[in-house]
């Protein structure tokens, strides 16, 4: 293992213990600051995603936003591909797609302008460190090359880090939305 890959995974170690302890004391406020962001983008294509594990959870702002335009969730296409966006509604029905996260039965794609991005950790220039697996970053590289997208991280407060091991192939956030805050770069 590379010194890179090595500091990533103590990076990541640290930031799902925090997480998992801000998602114990969560209150769902952080859902509140993000519908009041979506809604100065009502009916723009956007995509949100289906929580897992201790991830804070953006369905009541999806589905605020799903009453006045299209919102999708990520659905995987195999190892190395960006990901496909299908369309979700509130109730819809759901299969189990990879990695446990649940997408729509019949998959309607679209592309999204505003993606709605999990995280493991954020920093105050931007940056986010994900899973690993580097699929927000090719998709965001490929929406961004045909048109502007806006990429808004959704987290903890307290996964904010210092000192994040960024590559160059990782994609900056354009905002985070917290449960205390709003932050633009």
């Amino acid at each position: 293992m590379s010194d890179l890959a090595e500091i990533k995974q103590a990076a990541r170690k640290a930031a799902f213990a925090r997480r998992a302890a801000a998602h114990r004391a969560d209150t769902g406020a952080g859902a509140g600051l993000l519908s009041g962001v979506l809604a100065g983008y009502r009916g723009v294509p956007l995509a949100g995603y289906m929580p897992i594990r201790s991830e804070i959870d953006p369905l009541p702002a999806m589905a605020e936003a799903a009453a006045h335009g299209p919102v999708a969730v990520p659905v995987i296409a195999g190892a190395d591909l960006p990901l496909d966006f299908s369309l979700w509604e509130p109730g819809c029905a759901l299969r189990e797609g990879p990695f446990g996260a649940m997408v729509p039965e019949v998959d309607r794609f679209i592309e999204p302008e505003i993606l709605i991005v999990p995280l493991v950790a954020f920093d105050r220039a931007g940056g986010r460190l994900g899973y690993g697996g580097g699929f927000y970053d090719r998709t965001l590289e490929r929406l961004r090359s045909r048109r502007p997208t806006l990429a808004i991280g959704f987290a903890y407060a307290a996964q904010e880090a210092e000192g994040l091991p960024l590559e160059p192939t990782d994609q900056p956030l354009d905002m985070v939305v917290t449960e205390a805050e709003v932050i633009s770069f």
